[in-house]
């Protein structure tokens, strides 16, 4: 894959291999990242996926359905994930956990939270205490409701 150089690029062509975004651009060029980049996309439909539209000046991509965007020069950021968190280790601790409840206990959105569990992002001090608390919270529930 190239190295994003050219900030004139427009994007030509998107398409999805191996749990990868690809693109093609109007020098030629390709890119490519993971999909953990974009839980959203990740989490999408194959037909969600291909219902991209490119936005007029060629430096975006839109998926109406599944409310994300991403703009060219995202491809020129060295994102990688990074499994070896301490967000993904409780959730690979605890696989029945559902991201989606965890998230709203925490007060976040989905998409946010699976960065943290991918490794796309740190969550700060404050939002790991957070995310460590709520979780704490949901295990005092349920041996509170299996003790009953």
């Amino acid at each position: 894959m190239s190295t994003f150089r050219n900030k004139n690029e427009k994007i030509l062509q998107v398409w999805f291999d191996n749990e990868r975004i690809f693109i093609r651009t109007d020098k030629g060029n390709e890119f490519s990242l993971a999909l953990e980049i974009f839980p959203r996309l990740k989490d999408a439909t194959p037909e969600q996926r291909n219902a991209v539209v490119i936005e007029p000046w060629g430096d975006a991509m839109r998926w109406e359905e599944i409310d994300e965007d991403i703009h060219i020069s995202t491809f020129h950021e060295d994102l990688k994930p990074d499994h070896d968190n301490e967000v993904a280790a409780l959730f690979h601790q605890f696989p029945q956990l559902n991201v989606s409840e965890v998230a709203r206990l925490i007060g976040i959105n989905k998409s946010l939270l699976a960065q943290y569990i991918y490794g796309v992002k740190v969550p700060s001090k404050d939002r790991m205490e957070k995310i460590k608390s709520a979780l704490h919270q949901l295990g005092l529930d349920l041996a509170k409701a299996t003790a009953s």
